[in-house]
């Protein structure tokens, strides 16, 4: 192997511990190491390609060079800050470890832009999507079940997916979620406990392939749901449903969070509900309702 190659093959090296680190020692989520390695896989194939060089070689030059080639294409003011912190971690992982002496990731800063509130569906439009599933196949079951169980919980995609069949006591109504650093129990109201009931005790064993099998919703294999599957069977009832604001599984979340709040909701009992390990992440939807307050008002009011 040449040296160029030796050096190449290093670097692919510290890439993939700062990988293993993020998942054995930081239990970082599975869509932050996703993001994370994402960015630092782009920056180094730009730096090989446009300054024939590797990450440990990057200077703060090459840093603000490299976030200026991201707005040029287009990216948004977010996903390039996100891009720096991706990188700005990295190095810190590679000075700690010994790997660098300093980096190169110094004074540089990301105008984001005007931070947008996430989007939510109003009441009408929650029952529209609900609505939506036809109950008359177990791919219908299951999907009325995964969209109730989702607003009912405002869990996150990642962990809607990861639920098995042991997570959930329907005597009790409640499940039980597992995240990133901890496990709460979540009540279910009675539409959802109905429709997963109907899904675990009549659908469900009829679609896994695999008795073993402990994945509580599955795809028509009889296996996991996906991420990705989910996504599509949610953008597929967005389009049923005529909703023409752009849904992701994060909407039913903020959705939840919001109509909960609405209607009484206290922020420390949102926040356990959520799994927020820091209040300020609950108090963003304390924001949105203030701002809904404020378009009403603008709008209703004869003199505003």
């Amino acid at each position: 192997m040449t040296v160029k190659g030796r050096v190449y093959s290093f670097m692919l090296d510290l890439i993939q511990a700062y990988e293993n680190y993020l998942t054995k020692v930081k239990q970082a989520s599975g869509n932050t190491i996703s993001s994370y390695m994402r960015d630092i896989r782009q920056f180094s194939d730009w730096l090989r390609t446009a300054q024939n060089m590797e990450v440990f070689d990057a200077t703060q030059l090459n840093i603000a060079q490299y976030m200026q080639h991201l707005e040029a294409n287009g990216k948004s003011g977010a996903t390039v800050s996100r891009s720096l912190a991706s990188l700005k971690n990295f190095y810190a992982y590679l000075v700690s470890s010994g790997f660098m002496e300093r980096t190169p990731v110094t004074d540089i800063h990301i105008d984001r832009g005007e931070k947008k509130l996430p989007q939510i569906l109003n009441g009408r439009e929650i029952e529209l999507l609900l609505s939506q599933p036809v109950c008359v196949d177990p791919k219908g079951f299951r999907d009325k079940a995964m969209l109730e169980v989702m607003y009912a919980t405002g869990i996150r995609v990642t962990e809607l997916i990861d639920l098995d069949v042991e997570d959930v006591n329907l005597d009790q109504g409640i499940i039980k979620c597992t995240g990133v650093k901890k496990t709460r129990i979540i009540p279910l109201y009675p539409a959802a406990l109905r429709a997963l009931s109907v899904y675990m005790r009549e659908i469900r064993d009829s679609m896994v392939t695999d008795p073993d099998e402990r994945a509580l919703f599955v795809n028509v294999s009889g296996v996991r749901m996906s991420r990705q599957g989910f996504w599509k069977i949610l953008k597929h009832y967005q389009a049923a449903a005529h909703i023409e604001k752009e849904i992701t599984p994060h909407t039913l979340r903020h959705s939840f969070a919001v109509h909960l709040l609405e209607n009484g909701a206290d922020l420390g009992s949102l926040q356990e509900l959520m799994g927020h390990s820091d209040i300020s992440s609950t108090q963003l939807y304390t924001q949105m309702i203030n701002q809904r307050l404020k378009s009403v008002y603008e709008k209703c009011h004869p003199k505003a």
